[in-house]
Protein backbone atom coordinates (compact mmCIF):
# COMPACT_ATOMS: atom_id res chain seq x y z
CA UNK A 1 0.00 0.00 0.00
CA UNK A 2 2.95 1.99 0.80
CA UNK A 3 4.29 1.84 -2.46
CA UNK A 4 1.17 2.22 -4.33
CA UNK A 5 0.69 5.78 -2.43
CA UNK A 6 3.97 6.82 -3.37
CA UNK A 7 3.23 6.28 -6.59
CA UNK A 8 0.58 8.06 -6.70
CA UNK A 9 2.12 10.70 -5.42
CA UNK A 10 5.23 11.16 -7.73
CA UNK A 11 3.06 10.69 -10.63
CA UNK A 12 0.73 13.58 -9.72
CA UNK A 13 3.16 16.05 -8.37
CA UNK A 14 2.45 19.11 -9.99
CA UNK A 15 -1.21 17.86 -11.27
CA UNK A 16 -2.80 18.03 -7.55
CA UNK A 17 -6.42 17.88 -8.79
CA UNK A 18 -8.04 18.26 -12.45
CA UNK A 19 -7.93 21.66 -13.13
CA UNK A 20 -4.26 20.99 -12.69
CA UNK A 21 -4.00 18.43 -15.07
CA UNK A 22 -6.14 20.02 -17.65
CA UNK A 23 -3.79 23.51 -17.65
CA UNK A 24 -0.95 21.49 -18.37
CA UNK A 25 -2.56 19.50 -20.53
CA UNK A 26 -4.00 22.35 -22.77
CA UNK A 27 -0.24 24.60 -22.61
CA UNK A 28 1.23 21.89 -23.58
CA UNK A 29 -1.09 20.49 -26.61
CA UNK A 30 -0.85 24.02 -27.46
CA UNK A 31 2.37 24.23 -27.40
CA UNK A 32 3.03 21.23 -29.62
CA UNK A 33 0.61 22.19 -32.26
CA UNK A 34 1.84 25.19 -32.14
CA UNK A 35 4.99 24.03 -33.26
CA UNK A 36 4.21 21.78 -35.65
CA UNK A 37 1.82 24.82 -37.33
CA UNK A 38 5.85 26.29 -37.62
CA UNK A 39 7.36 23.15 -38.68
CA UNK A 40 5.11 22.09 -41.43
CA UNK A 41 5.37 24.97 -42.80
CA UNK A 42 9.40 24.36 -42.81
CA UNK A 43 8.60 20.63 -43.78
CA UNK A 44 7.18 21.18 -46.41
CA UNK A 45 9.78 23.56 -47.92
CA UNK A 46 12.20 20.91 -47.77
CA UNK A 47 14.04 22.32 -44.53
CA UNK A 48 16.23 19.63 -42.21
CA UNK A 49 14.41 20.92 -39.30
CA UNK A 50 10.95 20.11 -39.87
CA UNK A 51 7.64 19.09 -37.85
CA UNK A 52 8.94 16.86 -34.89
CA UNK A 53 11.55 18.74 -34.74
CA UNK A 54 9.36 22.32 -33.85
CA UNK A 55 6.98 20.14 -32.33
CA UNK A 56 9.57 18.99 -29.16
CA UNK A 57 11.35 22.42 -29.26
CA UNK A 58 8.18 24.27 -28.07
CA UNK A 59 7.09 21.63 -25.98
CA UNK A 60 9.89 21.04 -23.98
CA UNK A 61 9.97 24.90 -23.77
CA UNK A 62 6.89 25.05 -22.02
CA UNK A 63 7.61 22.09 -19.85
CA UNK A 64 10.98 24.04 -18.82
CA UNK A 65 8.70 27.05 -18.20
CA UNK A 66 5.94 24.66 -16.16
CA UNK A 67 8.41 23.10 -13.51
CA UNK A 68 9.95 26.24 -11.83
CA UNK A 69 6.29 27.93 -10.38
CA UNK A 70 5.19 24.31 -9.04
CA UNK A 71 8.49 24.24 -6.79
CA UNK A 72 9.20 27.68 -6.50
CA UNK A 73 7.02 30.59 -6.39
CA UNK A 74 10.07 33.24 -7.16
CA UNK A 75 9.42 35.12 -10.50
CA UNK A 76 13.79 34.72 -10.88
CA UNK A 77 13.69 31.35 -10.86
CA UNK A 78 11.44 31.50 -14.17
CA UNK A 79 13.63 34.27 -15.72
CA UNK A 80 16.56 32.42 -15.55
CA UNK A 81 14.63 29.25 -17.02
CA UNK A 82 13.69 31.72 -19.73
CA UNK A 83 17.08 32.40 -20.22
CA UNK A 84 18.48 29.46 -19.86
CA UNK A 85 16.07 28.01 -23.26
CA UNK A 86 17.41 31.00 -24.86
CA UNK A 87 20.63 29.78 -24.40
CA UNK A 88 20.54 26.57 -25.13
CA UNK A 89 18.10 26.84 -28.18
CA UNK A 90 21.34 29.03 -29.43
CA UNK A 91 23.23 26.07 -29.73
CA UNK A 92 20.87 24.17 -31.20
CA UNK A 93 20.07 26.72 -34.34
CA UNK A 94 24.08 26.82 -34.37
CA UNK A 95 23.87 23.38 -35.62
CA UNK A 96 21.87 24.11 -38.14
CA UNK A 97 23.59 27.09 -40.18
CA UNK A 98 26.43 26.20 -42.45
CA UNK A 99 28.67 28.25 -44.73
CA UNK A 100 28.50 27.65 -48.59
CA UNK A 101 32.32 27.96 -49.80
CA UNK A 102 30.56 28.14 -53.31
CA UNK A 103 29.80 31.72 -52.36
CA UNK A 104 30.82 32.47 -49.51
CA UNK A 105 27.27 32.73 -47.98
CA UNK A 106 26.06 30.91 -45.01
CA UNK A 107 22.45 28.52 -45.18
CA UNK A 108 20.16 27.62 -42.52
CA UNK A 109 19.62 31.08 -40.85
CA UNK A 110 15.74 31.17 -41.05
CA UNK A 111 16.00 27.24 -39.90
CA UNK A 112 17.75 28.59 -36.60
CA UNK A 113 15.50 31.52 -36.67
CA UNK A 114 12.44 29.39 -36.62
CA UNK A 115 13.40 26.51 -34.36
CA UNK A 116 14.28 29.86 -31.73
CA UNK A 117 10.66 31.35 -32.48
CA UNK A 118 9.16 28.09 -31.63
CA UNK A 119 10.71 27.81 -28.42
CA UNK A 120 9.78 31.25 -27.18
CA UNK A 121 6.09 29.98 -28.71
CA UNK A 122 6.79 26.99 -26.21
CA UNK A 123 7.45 29.60 -23.40
CA UNK A 124 4.63 31.88 -23.86
CA UNK A 125 2.20 28.69 -24.02
CA UNK A 126 3.63 27.18 -20.99
CA UNK A 127 3.43 30.37 -18.56
CA UNK A 128 -0.24 30.40 -20.29
CA UNK A 129 -0.19 32.43 -22.45
CA UNK A 130 -1.72 31.06 -25.43
CA UNK A 131 -3.03 34.29 -27.46
CA UNK A 132 0.18 35.79 -27.48
CA UNK A 133 1.81 31.98 -28.45
CA UNK A 134 -1.06 31.67 -31.31
CA UNK A 135 -0.27 35.15 -32.22
CA UNK A 136 3.48 35.05 -33.00
CA UNK A 137 2.88 31.39 -34.82
CA UNK A 138 0.44 33.31 -37.15
CA UNK A 139 3.20 36.18 -37.71
CA UNK A 140 6.03 33.45 -37.96
CA UNK A 141 3.76 32.00 -40.86
CA UNK A 142 2.86 35.05 -42.58
CA UNK A 143 6.59 36.47 -42.54
CA UNK A 144 7.62 32.63 -43.62
CA UNK A 145 4.94 32.87 -46.76
CA UNK A 146 5.50 36.21 -47.97
CA UNK A 147 9.20 37.00 -47.80
CA UNK A 148 9.33 33.82 -50.09
CA UNK A 149 7.10 35.47 -52.60
CA UNK A 150 9.01 38.24 -52.41
CA UNK A 151 12.46 36.57 -52.51
CA UNK A 152 11.18 34.65 -55.36
CA UNK A 153 10.94 37.88 -57.40
CA UNK A 154 14.72 39.27 -56.59
CA UNK A 155 16.18 38.39 -59.44
CA UNK A 156 19.31 36.06 -58.87
CA UNK A 157 22.22 38.82 -59.18
CA UNK A 158 20.31 41.50 -57.16
CA UNK A 159 20.58 39.70 -54.14
CA UNK A 160 21.26 41.51 -50.93
CA UNK A 161 24.69 42.56 -50.37
CA UNK A 162 25.33 41.52 -53.85
CA UNK A 163 27.30 44.06 -55.86
CA UNK A 164 26.31 45.39 -59.32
Amino acid sequence: MFMLDLLHDEFLRGLPDATSFARALLRLSTAMLLGAAVGYERERAGKAAGLRTHMLVSMGAALFVMLPPASSPDPAELSRVVQGIATGIGFIGTGAILKRDDRGGVQGLTTAAGIWLTAAVGVAAGTGQLGVAVLGVGLTLLTLALVARLERRVPPDQEPGATP
